[in-house]
């Protein structure tokens, strides 16, 4: 899939007349320059460092440039920085000699003329700009006193999503000249463990890469560092420009016990969605495709070699038609048809035939093949159990027909109805975008911008791959009523192979011990449900002040100090010291429809040899062995229990034979052993009394 469709981060740093369009020096030898080492145009870039916090796909990331003046006189420095159009910005700071300036929101006018004055008098100041109404791109102006430091910060936020079974941080790296630290560090934590972890760059050959990147994972927590050396980062060994231009990508996935994970923070919980090896639901696609003149040339080609490609891959159980509008409408067939062999042959022929002409009937297009799914569904024409979907693709804005874009969304909402999604493909910069999002949207769909480059091809594949293999349709995610409140979107129309559906709420009472979430869905060969039972106990643990809290939902080991704390989903927790004992919290588990008995912690100690000697309390007092005495058995006042004397620590105890479970071996069930109850709460049998071991709270 072509980069640009990804969330983005584009660091650019343009030195010295940057404004007026200053342009890239281009390779130099290392002997012909006349400035020191990584000084461009009297401005030294001496740190970059992008920072990346992922906690339960969430990202944090903190972008930081630091650079000085070296010139005699003040300089102006740009910075750009292109956000995921899904990301939202938390902090911006500039930061000059010590002193941290943070952003300011103003109308632009005002800001400019501030900006404009500030700069006449010499002094360092910055303007911040936005593009796009999403704030794809932002914008800061420094000027520089000469022999001034500037640091430059911002902030931004956002929920990675799951693509093609792999979460992604994209980040193009764009620092126009050598940077003597320069790095991107990635942390990840993920509750339910990481599978998987990789980064790679378009940049750096694999060999260099190797040498300045460092990965690694095991259990919940992963992290990838890319450091390169200036001399790593030189276009080429004796030049002094770099060759830090393109993109660095990290993906990973977590581990999938169970198609569910739910995690509760707070009194709010997360719940993520992402089912495997469910057989794909067969497809019903239309291909409205714009052929007026506007597409003429590359733009045709490579939507042809695209719809080639995507023929190629399209299953022998769907179905699908081609709609081309230009001036006016016209189609491959009159109906759908099967993807038969012989069927996509002809289609082949067909998609190499197509020719640009006329202008741009966007409404006709469409509404020509929504009616085309309604009554191939209304005609029982395509299998009961498959899914509908219009894929449109367009250059340019409707210039004929009907042109109001809002008279046509209200066509296609009530052509459509609700029963499958519209996908829009904008190719180039030439039409009104909004528009097409805003009508993918309203329809349960998306809309992706298709740039004009050589990838264009890939970029419309790449798409289509990921809506080309839906295992579930009309998802519905329910959870019980009056115990959830603020439920982010909870219904979907499709689940795709390799995406993931999040569901996020807050919980009535925060101290719920559990509830239960089912997700619905229509499969391919039958309606299926999936249940999580989810359980917001927490375990936590302490290291000084800071401390880290997971449930019995978890599989993870955490190691530090000597200390190995493992915890066995729904199981145990498994605590080591050293070499030393290991002790076991089971989880025990009861019929949850049992009028008195709830689910229970047993504490067992599996090395009490390797205790010390000097070891007390109410388990450690018996972890080493002590003299007693069983005599004098006799029937006691229930004839299954025999009573006895037992003399022990200079006591003479009357005990009852009875039974106990030992759970270390078989957690569910349990072993039974043959042992004495001592009566009285153990007087006689414990050191003091049973109440000098009860404690107010365990912290």
């Amino acid at each position: 899939m072509a980069s640009a469709w990804w969330p983005c981060l584009i660091l650019a740093l343009l030195s010295g007349l940057a404004a007026s369009g200053f342009p890239r020096s281009p390779s130099r030898p290392l002997g012909k320059r006349s400035l020191p080492e990584g000084v461009v145009n009297g401005i030294e870039v001496y740190s970059t460092k992008i920072s990346c916090k992922v906690t339960s796909r969430f990202a944090h990331n903190v972008v930081t440039t630091r650079a000085v003046n070296r010139a005699d006189t003040a300089k102006e420095v740009s910075f750009d920085v292109e956000l995921p159009k899904t990301a939202f910005i938390t902090n911006f700071t500039l930061t000059i000699d010590g002193v941290t300036y943070p952003g300011n929101v103003k109308e632009k006018e005002v800001a400019k003329k501030q900006y404009e004055k500030a700069v006449s008098q010499g002094k360092t100041a910055g303007l911040v700009k936005a593009s796009g109404r999403k704030l794809e791109k932002f914008t800061v102006s420094v000027n520089v006193a000469a022999g001034s430091k500037v640091t430059f910060e911002l902030t931004y936020e956002e929920l990675l999503k799951r693509h093609k079974g792999k979460y992604e941080m994209y980040l193009k790296v764009q620092p126009k000249q050598l940077v003597k630290h320069f790095e991107i560090e990635a942390d990840i934590f993920e509750p339910q463990g990481i599978s998987t972890l990789d980064a790679e760059a378009s940049f750096i050959t694999n060999d260099l890469l190797g040498s300045a990147l460092t990965k690694s994972f095991s259990g919940r927590k992963g992290r990838v560092s890319f450091k390169p050396s200036m001399d790593q980062q030189r276009s080429c060994p004796t030049c002094t420009d770099s060759l830090l231009n393109g993109d660095f990508i990290i993906t990973y996935d977590v581990n999938r016990e169970s198609p569910a994970n739910v995690q509760i923070v707070n009194g709010y919980f997360v719940h993520f969605f992402a089912p495997q090896g469910l057989p794909v639901v067969p497809k019903n696609v239309v291909f409205v495709i714009d052929v007026s003149g506007s597409m003429h040339g590359r733009k045709m080609e490579q939507t042809k070699d695209a719809l080639l490609k995507i023929l190629e891959d399209v299953k022998e159980d769907d179905y699908l038609n081609f709609i081309l509008f230009s001036g006016d409408v016209t189609t491959w067939k009159d109906t759908l048809v099967q993807a038969t062999p012989e069927n996509i042959e002809e289609a082949r022929t067909f998609v190499k035939n197509i020719d640009d002409q006329g202008m741009t009937n966007i409404n006709d297009g469409l509404l020509r093949g929504i009616s085309m799914l309604n009554k191939a569904r209304e005609e029982h024409s395509v299998p009961e159990r498959s899914t509908s979907i219009v894929i449109m693709l367009t250059d340019g804005d409707p210039n004929v027909g009907e042109s109001r874009p809002e008279k046509i969304q209200e066509n296609v909402r009530n052509a459509i109805g609700g029963k499958f999604p519209l996908y829009n493909l904008g190719f180039g910069n030439n039409l009104n975008y909004n528009f097409l999002e805003s009508m993918a949207l309203e329809n349960h769909g998306l809309a992706r911008r298709i740039y004009e480059d050589s990838d264009a091809n890939l970029q419309l594949q790449g798409f289509y791959e990921e809506v080309a293999n839906p295992l579930l349709t009309d998802v519905e995610v329910e959870y019980p009523e009056n115990a959830i409140q603020d439920l982010t979107q909870s219904a979907y129309q499709h689940f795709y192979d390799g995406s993931e559906i999040v569901v996020a709420g807050r919980l009535l009472d925060e101290d719920m011990n559990n509830f239960k979430a089912d997700v619905k869905g229509h499969g391919a060969i039958n309606d299926l449900t999936f249940t999580e039972e989810v359980t917001p106990e927490k375990i936590t643990l302490w290291s000084g002040a800071a401390q880290s809290t997971f449930s019995w939902l978890d599989t993870v080991t955490v190691t530090q100090d000597g200390l190995s704390v493992t915890i066995n989903r729904k199981k145990n927790m498994v605590v080591s010291f050293g070499d030393g004992v290991t002790f076991v919290v089971v989880l025990h588990q009861v019929w949850k429809k049992h009028p008195v008995h709830q689910d229970f912690l047993g504490f067992y100690v599996v090395d009490s040899h390797r205790m010390s000697a000097q070891t007390h309390g109410l388990l450690g007092q018996f972890f080493h062995p002590f003299d007693f005495k069983v005599s004098d058995i006799h029937p006691g006042s229930d004839p299954t229990k025999p009573d006895a004397t037992m003399v022990v620590k200079d006591h003479r105890l009357t005990v009852t034979r009875g039974s106990q479970k030992d759970y270390r071996k078989d957690a569910s069930v349990g072993t039974k052993v043959a042992c004495w109850f001592v009566h009285n709460n153990g007087q006689g049998l414990i050191d003091g009394v049973h109440s000098d071991y009860i404690v107010p709270n365990l912290f």
